[in-house]
Order: structure tokens, then sequence, then C-alpha cells
């Protein structure tokens, strides 16, 4: 009987820390290239330069599906980050404001 409970109890061990309980989400329109490759499943450094670039010459990202507009980053790379990804308004430039 303590051998079926010990495997139980590893068994669950194992199941909560394989699980990415402590995943963040990242916001698109302020994180850096770097945040975003680390957060982001199949995106490195250079893709996620490509976010940040692209956000840089067109203003804030509207939604989460309008990354597929970034070179290199597809439909499938969007939809397997979906519930990471956070699209929020960025703090406006002071210059912009005067």
């Amino acid at each position: 009987m303590k051998l079926r409970s010990l495997r139980a109890l590893l068994l669950a061990f194992a199941c909560f820390f394989s699980f990415p309980v402590f995943a963040t989400s990242v916001d698109i329109n302020t994180a850096s290239a770097e945040q975003l490759a680390q957060s982001l499943k199949g995106v490195g450094p250079a893709k996620a330069q490509s976010i940040v670039t692209y956000r840089e010459m067109h203003g804030p990202f509207q939604s989460v599906d309008q990354l597929v507009e970034v070179k290199g980053i597809g439909a499938a790379t969007v939809n397997k980050n979906r519930e990471l990804i956070m699209v929020g308004s960025p703090t406006p430039d002071k210059e912009k404001q005067e």
C-alpha cells in the first residue's frame, strides 16, 4: 500500500512541475526583443527584434493577430503563443504629446 501511495505522490509531483504553471504574459507593445525571445515559443532573438522593429515603424499592435504582419512570424507561432501575449497601450512619449 505504501508503494502505491508513493508512486501516486511522485506522479502528482512530476505532473505539477512539468506544466508551465508560472508562465507569464508578455506585452508585445512594450517588451524588449530580449523579453520577447525569452517569453515566446518559437521566437528567437532575430524574430523578436523583427517584432520590435515592426512596432517602431508601424506603431503599437492593435491585436495579437497583427503579429502575422511581421516577417518571419506566422499564424502557427501566433496561435501557440496566444495565451502568453498581451496587447497593451504603450505609454505615450513626452515628445509626441508636445
